[in-house]
C-alpha cells in the first residue's frame, strides 16, 4: 500500500502539467491567430450574424424600460391628479366661505350706515324665519320685548327702505309683517310729482300703488317714498316720512276713471333679506289691532 501511493501522486502530478501545458499552447495558439485577417474575417462575419438579434434584445430592453417607466409616471400623474382635486375643493369651499362672509359684512355695512345716518333710535336683528309665500309675507327676528322692541315698531332694511312693522313680539323674538304682505297698506308719495296713493302687498310680491288721482302723472322708474301725511285727531302716520317703498315699474290708466294704478318692485329684496333695523321711538299710527286709518284723509 505505501508503495502504490507514491506512484499515484506522481501519476496526479504528470497528468495537471500535460493539461496546463495544453492549455498554456492552445492560449499562446489563439493569441498568435487573433491578429491575423482571417480571425478578423471571422469575428466580423459573427458579429454581423448576431446584430440583428442584438438589435431586437436592445429594442425589447428599452421598450420593457420605457412601459416600466410610463406605468411609473401615470401613478405619479394619477397621485398628483388626486392632491390637485383635493386642493382644488379646499380653495372652493374657502371662497365660498369668504363670499358669505364678504356678503354678510356688505350687508351689515349697509345697515350700519342707515343706523349712524338715522334720528331715529334702532336695533340690529337677524331674520330667523319665514313664512312660505303662499301663506303670508311674515318673518321673524331674534329680538323681541326684552330688547325694547313693541307691537307696531317700524322695521327697515339696508339702504332705509321700509321692510314692514312689528306685528308680535314675545320677549326674545317677533314677528315683522312686510309690506309685500296683502295685509300691508301704507301711505306713499312719488318722490318727483308727490302724488300720494295707497300701497299694498300683493301675492306676487309686487306692490300696488292705489287710488293715485287720474291728474297725476306717475312714470315708469319714479321712486315711490313713504308720505308721512299727518292725520286728524293728532294721530301721526304710522309710518315716518321720506322712508324708501319701491320703484314704478307699470302704470294702469284709464281715461274714464277718476283714480289710476301704479305697480312698484320694493327697494329691499324682502324675499331674502336677512338683517333688519327696528326703530323704537317712533311713535305714530294707531295700535296694530285698531281699525287702520286712511291716511290720505289729511286735514
Amino acid at each position: 500500500m505505501s508503495a502504490s501511493n507514491p506512484s499515484r501522486s506522481a501519476r496526479l502530478v504528470r497528468r495537471r502539467a500535460v493539461v496546463y501545458a495544453v492549455l498554456l499552447g492552445v492560449s499562446i495558439g489563439c493569441m498568435a491567430l487573433s491578429g491575423t485577417a482571417a480571425v478578423h474575417s471571422l469575428q466580423s462575419g459573427v458579429g454581423f450574424a448576431f446584430k440583428p438579434l442584438q438589435q431586437t434584445v436592445s429594442d425589447a430592453a428599452q421598450t420593457v424600460g420605457s412601459v416600466v417607466a410610463a406605468i411609473n409616471d401615470i401613478d405619479t400623474l394619477r397621485q398628483d391628479n388626486a392632491d390637485l382635486r383635493a386642493e382644488n375643493d379646499r380653495l372652493r369651499a374657502e371662497n365660498a366661505h369668504l363670499d358669505e362672509i364678504q356678503r354678510e359684512n356688505d350687508q351689515l355695512t349697509a345697515l350700519l350706515e342707515v343706523k349712524t345716518g338715522s334720528t331715529f333710535h334702532t336695533i340690529a336683528a337677524s331674520v330667523i324665519g319665514r313664512e312660505q309665500p303662499e301663506i303670508g309675507r311674515i318673518v321673524t327676528i331674534d329680538r323681541g320685548t326684552n330688547d325694547g322692541l313693541s307691537v307696531g315698531d317700524v322695521v327697515i332694511a339696508a339702504g332705509g327702505a321700509l321692510a314692514g312693522r312689528v306685528t308680535d313680539a314675545s320677549p326674545g323674538t317677533a314677528h315683522v309683517t312686510l309690506i309685500n304682505d296683502p295685509s300691508s297698506t301704507v301711505t306713499g308719495m312719488v318722490d318727483t310729482t308727490r302724488a300720494t296713493g295707497d300701497v299694498s302687498g300683493q301675492l306676487g310680491g309686487v306692490l300696488a300703488m292705489q287710488n293715485i288721482e287720474s291728474t297725476e302723472r306717475v312714470n315708469i322708474g319714479d321712486q315711490v317714498v313713504t308720505a308721512g301725511i299727518e292725520l286728524g285727531h293728532g294721530i301721526r302716520s304710522p309710518y315716518p316720512k321720506g322712508l324708501l317703498i319701491g320703484q314704478v315699474v307699470d302704470v294702469q290708466r284709464d281715461a274714464n276713471a277718476i283714480i289710476q294704478t301704479a305697480f312698484l318692485q320694493p327697494t329691499a329684496d324682502l324675499d331674502k333679506v336677512e338683517y333688519l333695523l327696528v326703530i323704537t321711538d317712533y311713535e305714530g299710527g294707531l295700535p296694530i289691532d285698531s281699525p287702520a286709518p286712511d291716511e290720505s284723509a289729511a286735514p
